[in-house]
């Protein structure tokens, strides 16, 4: 990555540039010093104690290795839609039952796997930096950065609240009021580590909700949710503690396999600035099949 040196930032040091003007992370910023390449102006290496001056060009080495972060994930060539790409971001489309990354009994059916794949078959380097991830059961969008300052400036930014995701889901009953806040902090449930629970000692977790569509019965409602936070479980967690848990939800509901597979639940919204451009960027993904049988049958 290279940055021209503009009167704006004339006289100021490497680090006031990429920490406070770039906002790129003290992990990424001791790489580029360890590295040889790391931090050059005008090709000769330089520390972050070096100021800068208008005409100058500061490079970066953001590359990665292609060792790197290879070896643990096995290519796999597996469906999955990618809805954007660039040099620095890849928006893909999760389908529901795909882990995001590898876990145990799951080595090779996964997001990872398949962007693995993807990138050897173009003779790309591999490193797996979600920004976001989804319940192996959620489908919809995943933001994934494809070098280390785009992951650092994603962190950053889903860490102060500025990424903005919508879900829709699919609830048991009707949220009343059917447009409101669920302020409720989780924590991990007694009964495993897979579980969690509202609990007053929990983590501060919000969810905002609006009710879309109620089914003919009242029995389900259609439901966008914008979490505020990001907890683990929150959405199933917090629609569940109002009442409502999500259809097929098997921990925090009912399975309903005669209706659907899984709990119905998609990422299908994502709104944030673009971490290299500064563009605002607004991606979705389509409500699956899935859903959308539920959806036609049931409203």
């Amino acid at each position: 990555m290279n940055i021209e040196i503009t009167p704006e930032y004339d006289g100021m040091t490497v680090f006031d540039l990429l920490r406070k003007r770039m906002h790129i992370s003290c992990g990424t910023l001791t790489l580029l010093k360890n590295s040889p390449t790391g931090m050059t102006v005008d090709g000769v290496r330089v520390t972050v104690r070096h100021r800068l001056r208008a005409g100058e060009r500061l490079s970066l080495d953001l590359a990665d290795k292609p060792e790197t972060g290879t070896s643990q994930i096995i290519p796999k060539k597996l469906p999955l839609p990618i809805i954007y790409e660039d040099d620095d971001i890849i928006v893909a489309d999760k389908p529901a039952g795909m882990p995001t990354h590898p876990t145990h009994g799951h080595l090779d059916d996964t997001l990872a796997n398949a962007l693995a794949w993807r990138a050897e078959r173009r003779g790309e380097p591999f490193v797996f930096r979600p920004a976001n991830r989804l319940d192996r059961n959620t489908s919809g969008i995943v933001l994934l950065a494809k070098n280390r300052l785009a992951s650092s400036r994603l962190y950053e930014d889903m860490k102060s609240g500025r990424i903005h995701k919508t879900y829709a889901a699919i609830t048991v009953g009707v949220p009343d009021p059917q447009c409101g806040r669920v302020d409720a902090p989780i924590a991990r449930a007694d009964e495993g580590i897979l579980m969690r629970t509202v609990r007053e000692d929990g983590s501060p977790s919000v969810t905002d909700y609006r009710t879309m569509r109620v089914s003919g019965d009242g029995a389900y409602a259609l439901v966008a949710l914008e979490p505020r936070t990001g907890r683990t479980h929150q959405i199933r967690v917090h629609m569940a503690h109002i009442g409502c848990p999500l259809l097929g939800d098997f921990l925090y509901g009912e399975e309903c396999p005669d209706i659907i597979g899984r709990h119905a639940l998609h990422a299908a919204r994502l709104e944030f600035r673009h971490p290299v451009t500064g563009l605002t960027l607004r991606m979705a993904s389509p409500i699956p099949a899935d859903m959308l049988k539920v959806i036609k049958e049931k409203f």
